[in-house]
């Protein structure tokens, strides 16, 4: 289950650290968020004796091996494993870089001496790596590279003459030089590792359109999808560099239909930029999502990584998922099948993924709701809320409730939550609270507090709804939403929903408030309402 939850919560893709042109601020990407004991221990064989690496790494032994390096090196298992390593040293030179800039700014010059000599070794033995992966390299990648040797050679000359000197004007014009050369190296940095991982990124694209060898095949996947979860400038050169037609070729061969999940997901991972969406519509993805979602011998594992791709196109913060002409022609087929997807889940990750498509769903077209409603969606989903199995987390919960919150503003939507005892549930998800505390899942939560007042309000211009949810006391537990800070966990947007849902509520049962509860909820302004409970003492409880 962790893992869906995890990739429903980060649906936009991180930055990267090491693309950028200025040495500071680095961040770590999740390749290196380990125990510092054990990334001590990884880097240990990247940061010792880089001179002598330096100069063996430049001997090749003989012809033979070098002959034989070059067809390790041009497998996809290699290919991955060479990435791995670029981006491990590259993570190492950008912290260097960025210590150096902080040291720089101290006047600490004996310290950034010793630590250019050592920025000097790593960029040596990354330039020699990047050399023995990228045989066929490119001009502009040669010239960036002696660009690059140069520049640190005449920083660690520079940084010399300026410890030999105390001379404090001379520092100060030495500083000012040293910083320049330093913009100018972490641009150089930047750019030939751009250029390196492009040039495999082409390599795991090629051998997917070219290889019919299902291993090669899975490899060069797997090889892909590790590199989107290093953050989204990846993603982009993936999509640029045709990846994304690339998987969807898989996709489309049905002796490859072992290999659909692990396409997929991959696929999910690189729309969470927009340059994969354009590619998506390039490639005509979307007809093949909704083949597959609509074909029934397809797995169900694949049918949940199709919703997980749904998911991300139609995700409200892209805002290139709303000129998607092609999903419009295929909507009615995604939707019947993300609904019987929701039906039949045998698990909670496979209903989260669904149930998210067709949340994104009814935020991407008002049509969708009718299509929901046609489909008897509400009555499935209030069902499943009823299994603890199935619906088990607050991320579910919150889809659901989001389909509801969407759905509401349908005339014919108050019937269905009357049959199928959707307003108990909408009480119930007033309560939502986080068991762990982690804070996605209490970000969750908060959410669906907020989406189930929201239609609850909604709701209520019908009198059988208001009725029902009067008599399930929903009027107390919206006062103490409103009064209570920590039962909303302080959250306004919870605040805001359950004052409209209680003026909603108090048309129909004035009589079910106290007169204090009226005077300063329900009677004054929305917004004198608001201001008054985010005043509010727990003490007025």
């Amino acid at each position: 289950m962790k893992k869906y939850t995890n990739r429903l919560r980060s649906m936009d893709c991180q930055s990267d650290d090491y693309l950028g042109s200025q040495p500071v601020p680095v961040e770590r990407t999740h390749l290196i968020q380990v125990d510092s004991v054990q990334r001590w221990m990884e880097d240990l064989k990247l940061m010792t004796d880089c001179e002598c690496m330096c100069v063996l790494q430049s001997k090749p032994i003989s012809a033979e091996e070098d002959a034989q390096s070059d067809l390790i090196l041009s497998s996809p298992h290699s290919a991955y494993g060479n990435l791995q390593l670029l981006l491990k040293r590259a993570w190492i030179i950008s912290t260097e870089l960025t210590r150096i800039s902080q040291k720089l700014e101290k006047n600490r010059w004996q310290r950034v001496h010793g630590m250019t000599l050592r920025v000097n070794c790593h960029i040596r033995s990354m330039i020699n790596e990047c050399t023995s992966f990228t045989r066929n390299s490119s001009e502009e990648m040669h010239q960036i590279e002696k660009l690059l040797i140069e520049k640190c050679s005449e920083f660690t000359a520079v940084t010399e003459r300026c410890i030999q000197t105390e001379d404090e004007q001379t520092l100060r014009s030495m500083k000012s030089y040293i910083n320049e050369i330093l913009t100018t190296i972490a641009q150089c940095f930047g750019q030939l590792i751009e250029l390196v991982l492009t040039y495999e990124i082409q390599n795991l694209a090629r051998q997917i359109n070219s290889s019919d060898d299902i291993y090669i095949i899975e490899s060069s996947t797997s090889g892909l999808f590790s590199l989107t979860q290093e953050g989204a400038q990846l993603c982009r050169i993936i999509a640029k560099e045709g990846g994304v037609i690339a998987l969807f070729k898989i996709c489309r061969q049905d002796c490859f239909r072992c290999l659909y999940p692990q396409t997929l997901r991959t696929l999910a991972s690189i729309c969470c930029v927009e340059e994969g969406i354009y590619q998506l519509e390039k490639a005509d993805g979307i007809l093949c999502l909704a083949d597959i979602l609509m074909d029934s011998t397809h797995s169900e594992a694949t049918h949940a990584e199709a919703a997980a791709v749904i998911a991300q196109i139609t995700s409200p913060q892209l805002s290139v998922s709303q000129h998607l002409s092609s999903f419009l022609e295929n909507m009615e087929d995604i939707v019947t099948a993300l609904v019987k997807l929701c039906q039949e889940a045998s698990s909670g990750e496979v209903f989260l993924l669904a149930s998210a498509a067709l949340a994104n769903i009814t935020f991407f077209d008002t049509m969708a709701c009718e299509m929901l409603l046609h489909l008897n969606a509400m009555k499935i989903l209030l069902a499943a809320c009823t299994d603890k199995q199935i619906v088990d987390t607050p991320y579910s919960r919150d889809q659901v409730v989001t389909i509801l919150a969407n759905m509401s503003v349908l005339d014919q939507c108050a019937s269905e939550i009357i049959q199928g005892n959707g307003v108990q549930l909408l009480m119930e998800m007033l309560f939502e609270r986080s068991s762990s505390g982690n804070s996605a899942e209490v970000a969750a939560c908060e959410r669906v507090q907020q989406k189930s007042a929201v239609t609850l309000a909604r709701l209520s211009r019908d009198p059988e709804v208001a009725h029902a949810a009067i008599k399930l006391s929903c009027i107390p537990r919206l006062i103490e939403l409103c009064r209570s800070p920590t039962e909303r966990n302080n959250s306004d947007s919870v605040l805001v929903a359950c004052l409209a849902a209680l003026r909603r509520l108090a048309v129909m049962s004035p009589d079910g408030l106290e007169e204090s509860d009226f005077q300063q909820l329900v009677k004054p302004r929305l917004v004198d309402s608001f201001l008054l409970c985010t005043n509010m003492e727990e003490s007025f409880v």
